[in-house]
Protein backbone atom coordinates (compact mmCIF):
# COMPACT_ATOMS: atom_id res chain seq x y z
CA UNK A 1 0.00 0.00 0.00
CA UNK A 2 1.10 3.55 -0.76
CA UNK A 3 0.26 6.24 1.79
CA UNK A 4 0.26 9.98 1.05
CA UNK A 5 -0.28 13.35 2.67
CA UNK A 6 -2.29 15.60 0.36
CA UNK A 7 -4.47 18.66 0.01
CA UNK A 8 -7.66 18.98 -2.02
CA UNK A 9 -8.90 22.36 -3.16
CA UNK A 10 -6.36 24.18 -1.06
CA UNK A 11 -7.65 22.75 2.20
CA UNK A 12 -5.78 21.41 5.21
CA UNK A 13 -3.39 18.48 4.81
CA UNK A 14 -5.08 15.08 4.81
CA UNK A 15 -3.80 11.51 5.08
CA UNK A 16 -4.69 9.23 2.21
CA UNK A 17 -3.89 6.00 0.43
CA UNK A 18 -3.52 5.42 -3.30
CA UNK A 19 -5.99 3.15 -5.02
CA UNK A 20 -4.63 -0.09 -6.40
CA UNK A 21 -4.37 1.41 -9.90
CA UNK A 22 -2.77 4.58 -8.43
CA UNK A 23 -5.22 6.89 -10.20
CA UNK A 24 -7.16 7.94 -7.09
CA UNK A 25 -6.54 8.95 -3.48
CA UNK A 26 -8.77 7.72 -0.66
CA UNK A 27 -9.12 10.17 2.24
CA UNK A 28 -8.70 7.85 5.21
CA UNK A 29 -10.08 10.17 7.90
CA UNK A 30 -13.12 10.97 5.75
CA UNK A 31 -13.79 7.24 5.47
CA UNK A 32 -13.20 6.55 9.17
CA UNK A 33 -12.58 9.41 11.59
CA UNK A 34 -9.93 7.68 13.67
CA UNK A 35 -7.30 9.64 15.63
CA UNK A 36 -4.55 7.74 13.81
CA UNK A 37 -5.74 9.06 10.43
CA UNK A 38 -5.32 12.72 11.44
CA UNK A 39 -1.61 12.87 10.49
CA UNK A 40 0.86 10.51 8.85
CA UNK A 41 3.00 10.50 11.98
CA UNK A 42 -0.01 9.39 14.03
CA UNK A 43 -0.62 6.58 11.54
CA UNK A 44 3.01 5.45 11.72
CA UNK A 45 2.96 5.53 15.52
CA UNK A 46 -0.28 3.50 15.61
CA UNK A 47 1.38 0.81 13.50
CA UNK A 48 -0.23 -2.41 12.34
CA UNK A 49 -3.86 -1.71 13.40
CA UNK A 50 -3.90 1.58 11.52
CA UNK A 51 -2.33 0.05 8.41
CA UNK A 52 -4.81 -2.85 8.50
CA UNK A 53 -7.75 -0.44 8.74
CA UNK A 54 -6.36 1.64 5.87
CA UNK A 55 -6.19 -1.50 3.73
CA UNK A 56 -9.82 -2.27 4.49
CA UNK A 57 -10.82 1.25 3.45
CA UNK A 58 -8.89 1.03 0.18
CA UNK A 59 -10.39 -2.37 -0.62
CA UNK A 60 -13.91 -1.05 0.02
CA UNK A 61 -13.47 2.19 -1.92
CA UNK A 62 -14.12 0.64 -5.33
CA UNK A 63 -14.80 3.23 -8.01
CA UNK A 64 -16.90 5.48 -5.78
CA UNK A 65 -15.65 9.05 -6.14
CA UNK A 66 -18.52 10.62 -4.23
CA UNK A 67 -18.95 11.85 -0.70
CA UNK A 68 -15.58 13.59 -0.48
CA UNK A 69 -13.79 10.35 0.29
CA UNK A 70 -12.15 9.46 -3.04
CA UNK A 71 -10.36 11.99 -5.25
CA UNK A 72 -8.81 11.62 -8.71
CA UNK A 73 -5.04 11.88 -8.30
CA UNK A 74 -5.00 14.74 -10.82
CA UNK A 75 -7.29 16.82 -8.54
CA UNK A 76 -5.11 16.79 -5.42
CA UNK A 77 -1.67 18.11 -4.47
CA UNK A 78 0.79 15.72 -2.84
CA UNK A 79 2.80 17.01 0.11
CA UNK A 80 5.82 15.39 1.71
CA UNK A 81 4.48 12.39 3.66
CA UNK A 82 5.62 13.60 7.11
CA UNK A 83 5.99 17.41 6.97
CA UNK A 84 8.28 17.60 10.03
CA UNK A 85 9.80 14.18 10.77
CA UNK A 86 10.97 13.65 14.37
CA UNK A 87 14.47 13.06 13.00
CA UNK A 88 16.30 12.60 9.69
CA UNK A 89 19.60 10.76 9.42
CA UNK A 90 21.39 10.60 6.08
CA UNK A 91 23.86 7.74 5.71
CA UNK A 92 26.59 6.91 3.17
CA UNK A 93 25.68 3.38 2.12
CA UNK A 94 26.86 3.17 -1.51
CA UNK A 95 30.56 2.54 -2.09
CA UNK A 96 30.41 3.38 -5.80
CA UNK A 97 29.22 6.92 -5.02
CA UNK A 98 32.19 7.49 -2.71
CA UNK A 99 34.69 6.04 -5.19
CA UNK A 100 33.30 8.18 -8.01
CA UNK A 101 33.17 11.35 -5.92
CA UNK A 102 36.69 10.99 -4.54
CA UNK A 103 37.97 10.21 -8.03
CA UNK A 104 36.42 13.41 -9.35
CA UNK A 105 37.83 15.47 -6.46
CA UNK A 106 41.29 13.98 -7.05
CA UNK A 107 41.12 14.95 -10.73
CA UNK A 108 39.93 18.47 -9.92
CA UNK A 109 42.76 18.99 -7.46
CA UNK A 110 45.29 17.69 -10.00
CA UNK A 111 43.97 20.08 -12.65
CA UNK A 112 44.89 22.99 -10.39
CA UNK A 113 48.55 21.88 -10.28
CA UNK A 114 51.24 23.09 -12.75
CA UNK A 115 51.55 19.56 -14.17
CA UNK A 116 48.08 17.97 -13.84
CA UNK A 117 49.09 14.60 -15.26
CA UNK A 118 52.05 14.22 -12.90
CA UNK A 119 49.97 15.50 -9.97
CA UNK A 120 47.19 12.98 -10.62
CA UNK A 121 49.70 10.10 -10.65
CA UNK A 122 51.20 11.40 -7.41
CA UNK A 123 47.83 11.76 -5.71
CA UNK A 124 46.87 8.24 -6.74
CA UNK A 125 50.16 6.83 -5.43
CA UNK A 126 49.73 8.71 -2.17
CA UNK A 127 46.16 7.44 -1.78
CA UNK A 128 44.75 10.97 -1.75
CA UNK A 129 40.95 11.04 -1.49
CA UNK A 130 40.77 7.33 -0.73
CA UNK A 131 37.69 5.99 1.02
CA UNK A 132 38.59 5.94 4.74
CA UNK A 133 38.58 2.58 6.52
CA UNK A 134 35.99 3.76 9.03
CA UNK A 135 33.43 3.89 6.23
CA UNK A 136 33.78 0.12 5.82
CA UNK A 137 33.80 -0.47 9.56
CA UNK A 138 30.49 1.21 10.40
CA UNK A 139 27.63 3.21 8.88
CA UNK A 140 28.27 6.96 8.86
CA UNK A 141 25.57 9.64 8.91
CA UNK A 142 24.75 13.28 9.47
CA UNK A 143 21.45 14.89 10.50
CA UNK A 144 19.81 17.06 7.84
CA UNK A 145 17.32 19.71 8.91
CA UNK A 146 13.92 18.15 9.58
CA UNK A 147 12.10 21.50 9.51
CA UNK A 148 12.38 22.51 5.86
CA UNK A 149 11.31 19.29 4.12
CA UNK A 150 9.26 19.57 0.93
CA UNK A 151 7.54 17.04 -1.31
CA UNK A 152 7.09 16.30 -4.98
CA UNK A 153 5.89 19.15 -7.18
CA UNK A 154 7.28 21.89 -4.92
CA UNK A 155 9.99 24.18 -6.32
CA UNK A 156 13.52 24.02 -4.96
CA UNK A 157 14.61 27.59 -4.22
CA UNK A 158 18.27 28.01 -5.15
CA UNK A 159 20.18 29.29 -2.07
CA UNK A 160 21.54 32.75 -2.89
CA UNK A 161 24.99 31.98 -1.46
CA UNK A 162 25.74 29.12 -3.88
CA UNK A 163 26.75 28.97 -7.54
CA UNK A 164 26.99 25.17 -7.81
CA UNK A 165 23.82 23.27 -6.94
CA UNK A 166 23.50 19.49 -7.11
CA UNK A 167 20.90 16.76 -6.66
CA UNK A 168 21.42 13.44 -4.87
CA UNK A 169 19.45 10.30 -5.75
CA UNK A 170 18.61 8.51 -2.51
CA UNK A 171 15.79 6.66 -0.82
CA UNK A 172 15.12 5.88 2.80
CA UNK A 173 13.14 3.96 5.37
CA UNK A 174 10.66 5.21 7.96
CA UNK A 175 10.91 3.66 11.40
CA UNK A 176 7.62 2.29 12.69
CA UNK A 177 8.75 1.26 16.17
CA UNK A 178 10.96 2.59 18.93
CA UNK A 179 14.07 0.67 19.92
CA UNK A 180 17.38 0.81 21.70
CA UNK A 181 20.45 -1.43 21.32
CA UNK A 182 18.72 -3.18 18.43
CA UNK A 183 20.43 -6.10 16.72
CA UNK A 184 20.61 -5.91 12.92
CA UNK A 185 18.74 -9.23 12.64
CA UNK A 186 15.80 -7.68 14.51
CA UNK A 187 15.78 -4.33 12.74
CA UNK A 188 13.71 -5.31 9.70
CA UNK A 189 10.58 -5.49 11.86
CA UNK A 190 11.14 -1.87 12.90
CA UNK A 191 10.76 -0.52 9.35
CA UNK A 192 7.35 0.95 8.52
CA UNK A 193 7.94 1.85 4.87
CA UNK A 194 10.06 3.63 2.27
CA UNK A 195 10.21 6.94 0.36
CA UNK A 196 12.51 8.64 -2.16
CA UNK A 197 14.93 11.29 -0.90
CA UNK A 198 16.64 14.11 -2.80
CA UNK A 199 19.43 15.69 -0.75
CA UNK A 200 19.98 19.00 -2.57
CA UNK A 201 23.57 20.15 -2.05
CA UNK A 202 25.37 23.46 -2.56
CA UNK A 203 28.66 21.92 -3.67
CA UNK A 204 30.81 25.07 -3.63
CA UNK A 205 29.68 25.90 -0.10
CA UNK A 206 30.14 22.29 0.97
CA UNK A 207 33.69 22.21 -0.44
CA UNK A 208 34.51 25.40 1.51
CA UNK A 209 33.17 23.99 4.80
CA UNK A 210 34.24 20.35 4.81
CA UNK A 211 38.01 20.83 5.38
CA UNK A 212 37.09 21.98 8.90
CA UNK A 213 36.19 18.35 9.65
CA UNK A 214 32.89 19.35 11.20
CA UNK A 215 30.54 17.74 8.67
CA UNK A 216 28.10 19.38 6.23
CA UNK A 217 26.80 22.80 7.24
CA UNK A 218 25.18 25.40 5.01
CA UNK A 219 26.19 23.30 2.02
CA UNK A 220 23.18 21.13 2.84
CA UNK A 221 21.15 23.27 5.22
CA UNK A 222 18.64 25.64 3.59
CA UNK A 223 14.90 25.75 2.97
CA UNK A 224 13.61 23.33 0.29
CA UNK A 225 16.93 21.45 0.41
CA UNK A 226 15.48 18.16 1.69
CA UNK A 227 12.83 16.49 -0.47
CA UNK A 228 10.97 13.33 0.58
CA UNK A 229 8.13 11.62 -1.27
CA UNK A 230 6.02 11.15 -3.24
CA UNK A 231 4.51 8.56 -0.88
CA UNK A 232 5.36 5.99 1.76
CA UNK A 233 5.18 2.48 0.38
CA UNK A 234 4.62 0.08 3.27
CA UNK A 235 7.45 -2.34 4.00
CA UNK A 236 5.43 -5.41 3.05
CA UNK A 237 5.00 -4.10 -0.51
CA UNK A 238 8.60 -3.18 -1.40
CA UNK A 239 11.98 -4.90 -1.65
CA UNK A 240 14.55 -2.27 -0.60
CA UNK A 241 17.45 -4.22 -2.04
CA UNK A 242 16.18 -4.79 -5.57
CA UNK A 243 14.94 -1.48 -6.97
CA UNK A 244 16.13 0.56 -9.93
CA UNK A 245 17.12 4.14 -9.04
CA UNK A 246 16.82 6.41 -12.08
CA UNK A 247 17.70 10.10 -12.46
CA UNK A 248 16.21 12.28 -15.20
CA UNK A 249 17.02 15.95 -15.72
CA UNK A 250 14.59 17.77 -18.02
CA UNK A 251 13.32 14.38 -19.19
CA UNK A 252 16.76 13.06 -20.15
CA UNK A 253 18.06 10.04 -18.25
CA UNK A 254 21.21 11.06 -16.42
CA UNK A 255 21.99 7.87 -14.48
CA UNK A 256 20.68 4.52 -13.31
CA UNK A 257 21.67 2.40 -10.32
CA UNK A 258 20.26 -0.34 -8.13
CA UNK A 259 19.46 -0.34 -4.43
CA UNK A 260 21.00 -3.79 -4.14
CA UNK A 261 24.43 -2.12 -4.32
CA UNK A 262 24.11 -0.84 -0.73
CA UNK A 263 27.19 -1.83 1.29
CA UNK A 264 25.52 -1.01 4.61
CA UNK A 265 21.87 -2.10 4.75
CA UNK A 266 19.15 -0.19 6.58
CA UNK A 267 19.22 -2.87 9.28
CA UNK A 268 22.92 -2.11 9.85
CA UNK A 269 22.13 1.61 10.09
CA UNK A 270 19.38 1.02 12.64
CA UNK A 271 21.57 -1.25 14.76
CA UNK A 272 24.46 1.21 14.72
CA UNK A 273 22.35 4.28 15.50
CA UNK A 274 20.42 2.61 18.32
CA UNK A 275 23.54 1.80 20.33
CA UNK A 276 22.89 3.43 23.72
CA UNK A 277 20.27 5.62 22.00
CA UNK A 278 16.52 5.23 21.53
CA UNK A 279 15.21 5.67 18.01
CA UNK A 280 11.54 6.54 17.51
CA UNK A 281 8.64 5.95 15.11
CA UNK A 282 8.62 8.47 12.27
CA UNK A 283 12.39 8.83 12.04
CA UNK A 284 13.68 8.76 8.46
CA UNK A 285 16.92 6.94 7.63
CA UNK A 286 18.24 7.86 4.16
CA UNK A 287 20.51 5.59 2.12
CA UNK A 288 22.97 8.12 0.82
CA UNK A 289 23.55 8.60 -2.90
CA UNK A 290 23.50 5.63 -5.24
CA UNK A 291 26.51 5.27 -7.56
CA UNK A 292 26.42 7.87 -10.37
CA UNK A 293 23.40 9.42 -8.64
CA UNK A 294 24.58 13.04 -8.37
CA UNK A 295 26.06 15.74 -10.58
CA UNK A 296 29.39 15.71 -8.72
CA UNK A 297 30.12 12.25 -10.11
CA UNK A 298 29.49 13.50 -13.66
CA UNK A 299 30.98 16.99 -13.16
CA UNK A 300 27.64 18.30 -14.39
CA UNK A 301 25.53 20.47 -12.12
CA UNK A 302 22.05 21.96 -12.02
CA UNK A 303 20.93 25.08 -13.83
CA UNK A 304 18.09 27.49 -13.16
CA UNK A 305 14.81 25.97 -14.37
CA UNK A 306 16.00 22.35 -14.42
CA UNK A 307 13.38 19.74 -13.60
CA UNK A 308 14.72 16.83 -11.51
CA UNK A 309 12.96 13.48 -11.59
CA UNK A 310 14.12 10.74 -9.23
CA UNK A 311 12.42 7.40 -9.80
CA UNK A 312 12.70 4.36 -7.58
CA UNK A 313 10.82 1.41 -9.03
CA UNK A 314 8.18 0.27 -6.60
CA UNK A 315 7.91 3.67 -4.92
CA UNK A 316 7.29 6.21 -7.68
CA UNK A 317 8.73 9.47 -8.99
CA UNK A 318 9.90 12.50 -7.00
CA UNK A 319 9.75 15.55 -9.29
CA UNK A 320 10.87 19.11 -8.54
CA UNK A 321 11.91 22.24 -10.44
CA UNK A 322 14.92 24.34 -9.46
CA UNK A 323 14.21 28.08 -9.33
CA UNK A 324 16.57 31.01 -8.80
CA UNK A 325 14.99 34.08 -7.23
CA UNK A 326 16.12 37.65 -7.71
Amino acid sequence: MKLVTFTAGGGAPRVGALSEDETRVIDLAAADDQPYFQTMLALIEAGDPAVARAREIVAASGDDAGGGTVFPLADIALLTPVPQPPQIRDFLCFERHLLNSFDMLRKKKAQAEPDPEEALKRFEAEGAFAVPQIWYDQPLFYKPSRLGVIGTGTDVIWPFFSNMLDYEMEFGCWLGKAGKDVEAKDATDMIFGYSIFNDISARDTQAHEMPAGFGPGKGKDFDTGNIIGPCIVTADAFDPYNAEMIVRINGEERSRGNSGEMYHKFEDCIAHTSRAETVFPGEFFASGTVGWGCGLEHDRYLEDGDVIELEVTGIGVLKNKVVKQA
